[in-house]
């Protein structure tokens, strides 16, 4: 056993004790995480774990903040760099890869300690369609059809499964957003105020990752309670 791989998975769920999830939809990718803001004093719209990795790959980072971010800018460095050499954007599988491998390494050496974040990697691909990836803290990363990571990952992941099973990823981009929020609602029993959580939406009819405002978040939880 590596037990210091075993860690980095804790640290995924016990570092800040937040709980996201992603889920895909006909033509787009929806990932939904809880907002903490740990200090009165600080100024919410620096609180994130929503990224870009390129205008049009999203990423969601669940686990230890620093590494998240320190793994962001390599991320944005490999898809610059590829589009530089190739003359056009990575594909979201590859870039998923590509991080995988870092996470790899650091399983290797004694003298590094593995990234503790898990990253979900979202894209409406060229080819592909919507996309939707996760690479966990040992370098593993699969494709996913919806997908959780965090505090409450297991009960998520069986939720999400209902879901999918329901409707088959037939989803419109408005159904997509309200599953995935009612779903980390129903994980977490609690009943979410706009600022409480972050959602990003790609979408094949609107260009790059959409973060959703306070405003838009709002309809939709009034949306969600007007169904329950």
């Amino acid at each position: 056993r590596l037990h210091q791989v075993e860690y980095a998975y804790q640290a995924v769920k016990k570092n800040q004790n937040v709980t996201s999830v992603a889920l895909k939809g006909e033509d787009c990718v929806v990932a939904v995480t809880q907002r903490k803001v740990p200090d009165k004093l600080m100024d919410k719209d620096f609180v994130t774990h929503i990224y870009n990795i390129t205008p049009n790959i999203g990423a969601l980072m669940t686990g230890m903040s620093p590494d998240g971010r320190a793994l962001v800018f390599k991320a944005r460095e490999i898809a610059s760099k590829f589009k530089d050499t190739n003359g056009y954007e990575i594909p979201v599988h590859f870039l998923a890869l590509k991080i995988a491998n870092i996470g790899q390494v650091y399983t290797q050496h004694a003298y590094m300690r593995p990234y503790g974040v898990s990253t979900m990697l979202f894209s409406i691909d060229d080819e592909k369609g919507s996309s939707l990836f996760q690479v966990d803290p040992a370098g593993m990363y699969y494709g996913y059809k919806a997908c959780a990571a965090g505090t409450k990952d297991q009960e998520s992941m069986n939720a999400l499964e209902k879901i999918i099973k329901k409707k088959d990823l037939k989803l419109t981009e408005t159904e997509t957003i309200q599953q995935a929020i009612g779903c980390l609602q129903a994980v977490l029993g609690m009943d979410f105020k706009p600022a409480d959580i972050e959602v990003a939406v790609v979408c094949k009819n609107r260009h790059g990752v959409i973060r959703l405002s306070e405003e838009e978040i709002d309809t939709h939880l009034t949306a969600i309670a007007e169904k329950d």
